[in-house]
């Protein structure tokens, strides 16, 4: 068990941040472990009596293990009450009304909380874990945090990824700290302000593009309630090796990538508007066939080809009996990859026990979503190996997939293999990525 004189210096200054900032963001890369200096600020705020009862959202895993399972580690922190507030209506009922210190949600039930505690909302402290999770100002969990954000006294959003796609996003993190006093009571207005429309069809904008210097002129206007820090300024660790395993597709594979390319394009345009919608559909369809499988209207699957199968074979094959994680995007990618692995008794990631398993080194392969496997869990002493088996926009899941393996405890240089198809939209999504990481790294 860890004693409290084991913090690092840095996380004593974010834990007296907290302490100190009754509202702010606290953006921390992967691994530099926001979790115990969350809880050990809230334990300070506790005994000081500036805070009473905490309620700590995150996604649904995390919420129901990660930050339990902290409080087990460490010394200083075994005498915090916390509940968990999942299952049905009924237990999530009983698990509010435990006494305890801390509440677990998953972020999925915020508006029924909301609902249900009404006006009498029982914290004085919330704590958003991986709050990126918020940045649709239209959600139901983003309006229902708005709702309540008068009754409570402190709030700290915690994320490593705070605009994993454009700086469009941080309006929703801003406004629940501040409530629009430093980026605009209204995201039309931050938007106007620091954007001009960019791409376009007729009155539909498909994005917008930073104003001059207005990168600047944001972080400038949130840093007095933000902290930032970057892994590589804090941890030393063995670091990370991207492969890209080009798959070259032959000549009548090729040929059906482009007809199906060039159809569904046809497709598209032929309405004479292209919306957001049934660009992303047509986008999902190609990445779909990159990996070797299509679905239809009717959730059928057409098999196009192995090639990716027949690499990550390779993958784990060469791996002579080391774990490998690997990121599946579709669940007929899975389930290709169960019955392509099966020799090697592959799982796939789902509850604890996986998580145990394979940091105990009883998993060889290990099948994950990276919207289930992509926050706040440690797999670092299951193995170093990852593989990507297809692509995703999504720049946050791609970064917190990652660090589950590369992270505190890691003992080996994680290696990332990606398997891309060449001439594809994959190679499109690894250039986005790129753009997108280089955007957030300004921010932090």
């Amino acid at each position: 068990m860890l004693s409290e004189n084991q913090l690092k210096p840095y996380q004593l200054e974010a834990r007296g941040y907290i302490e100190n900032s009754p509202f702010c963001g606290v953006f921390l890369e992967m691994g530099l472990g926001k979790t115990v200096i969350t809880l050990t600020a809230l334990k300070n705020l506790f005994a000081s009596l500036m805070s009473r009862k905490a309620l700590i959202i995150a996604p649904k895993r995390v919420a129901e293990t990660v930050w339990s399972d902290e409080i087990k580690n460490w010394e200083h922190l075994q005498d915090l009450k916390i509940s968990i507030i999942a299952g049905s209506e009924n237990q999530r009922v009983q698990a509010l009304h435990t006494d305890a210190d801390i509440y677990t949600l998953g972020r999925d039930n915020v508006d029924w909380l909301v609902s249900y505690t009404g006006t009498k909302f029982p914290f004085d402290v919330i704590v958003i874990d991986e709050s990126s999770s918020f940045k649709n100002h239209k959600s139901k969990r983003f309006k229902a945090l708005k709702k309540i954000r008068p009754l409570i006294s402190r709030l700290v959003i915690l994320t490593g990824t705070p605009s994993p796609n454009s700086l469009l996003e941080l309006w929703p993190h801003i406004y629940l700290l501040d409530r629009g006093a430093r980026l605009g009571k209204f995201v039309t207005n931050y938007r106007d302000t620091y954007f001009t429309p960019g791409q376009r069809n007729g009155a539909i904008i498909f994005n917008y593009k930073l104003k001059p210097g207005a990168d600047k002129l944001i972080q400038d206007k949130i840093k007095d309630i933000c902290i930032s820090m970057k892994s590589e300024d804090y941890l030393t660790l063995p670091g990370r090796t991207y492969n890209d395993i080009l798959i070259r597709f032959p000549d009548k594979i090729r040929e059906q990538y482009e007809t199906f390319e060039r159809e569904q394009i046809i497709e598209l345009t032929q309405g004479g508007e292209i919306t957001a919608l049934n660009a992303a559909a047509v986008s999902n369809k190609l990445l779909q066939m990159a990996n070797g499988a299509v679905y239809d209207e009717n959730r059928a699957v057409h098999h196009v080809h192995d090639l990716k199968i027949d690499a990550c074979k390779e993958i784990v094959e060469a791996a002579a009996g080391k774990p490998v994680l690997i990121a599946w995007i579709y669940k007929h990618d899975r389930d290709r990859l169960k019955e392509a692995l099966k020799e090697y008794s592959p799982r796939e990631l789902q509850d604890g026990k996986d998580i145990y398993d394979w940091n105990s080194g009883r998993i060889q392969v290990l099948l994950t979503h990276p919207a289930s496997g992509g926050h706040g869990l440690n797999l670092q002493f299951g193995g170093h190996l990852i593989v990507w088996f297809g692509q995703t926009w999504s720049l946050e899941l791609y970064q917190q997939f990652n660090a589950r393996l590369d992270r505190p405890g890691q003992e080996n240089k994680v290696i990332i293999h990606r398997l891309i198809a060449d001439n594809t939209i994959d190679q499109d999504v690894i250039k986005a990525q790129d753009r997108k990481q280089r955007g957030q790294e300004a921010l932090m």
